[in-house]
């Protein structure tokens, strides 16, 4: 079920970061507290092969997200333990060192259950030993979240494991997103830092249409 236009879960999850730190983010509180955006970015596993080109990609874009005050964080089901030594293997190694953004640990799997982006296929109960199975991976889908300073979610999507982000494409949501938030204007389709968005009603629709 999609949470757009709702408030991110309120939970705290482990983190690590390139120092070693482990501790705790709530990433609706954070948003509030530090009156930022959040770009939140799910991979399914470390040690992979798409994951770190996204995880690379989006630490270039970092300066670019900051400037728009936006933090970035990633997040996976692997243990702060995994994502300490991924971070600490080489980029020619298939590794993230270089990554400075904090990465979510969500071994439990708490929020990303609530977040409906497990790749779960199927549960069955084994009546011989009396368990229930779980079909699937059940690593996350490559979800992204951006939600605003009110910890509001503005935009939601999930690609399958071998389709890798358009990192340029959360940046153009995020300047879009800012400029409804300062004019009241609405953007329309391919909208970028710029160009022209509409008042929200058919007279400015039908004039912008009509320019095109």
């Amino acid at each position: 079920m999609s949470i757009v236009g709702k408030k991110f879960p309120n939970l705290n999850v482990d983190a690590m970061n390139d120092m070693g730190d482990t501790f705790k983010i709530n990433v609706l509180e954070k948003a509030k507290k530090e009156n930022k955006k959040v770009l939140l970015f799910w991979y399914p596993k470390d040690f992979t092969y798409v994951c770190p080109t996204e995880l690379h990609a989006f630490q270039e874009a970092l300066a670019d997200l900051e400037k728009r005050n936006v933090m970035v964080i990633g997040a996976s089901c692997d243990t702060p333990e995994v994502h300490f030594a991924w971070l600490n293997t080489p980029k020619d190694d298939g590794g993230i060192e270089g990554v400075t953004y904090p990465i979510l640990a969500d071994s439990n799997r708490n929020l990303s259950r609530q977040l409906g982006i497990l790749d779960i296929t199927g549960e069955r109960y084994d009546e011989e030993t009396g368990d229930y199975i779980v079909e699937g991976d059940n690593v996350t889908y490559r979800a992204t979240y951006l939600i605003d300073e009110e910890g509001t979610v503005f935009h939601e999507g999930v690609n399958h494991m071998p389709l890798g982000r358009n990192v340029a494409e959360f940046i153009r949501m995020i300047d879009a997103y800012a400029h409804v938030q300062k004019h009241g204007e609405v953007c329309p389709a391919n909208w970028e830092e710029g160009k022209d968005a509409m008042k929200a009603d058919r007279k400015s629709t039908a004039s912008y249409l009509a320019s095109k």
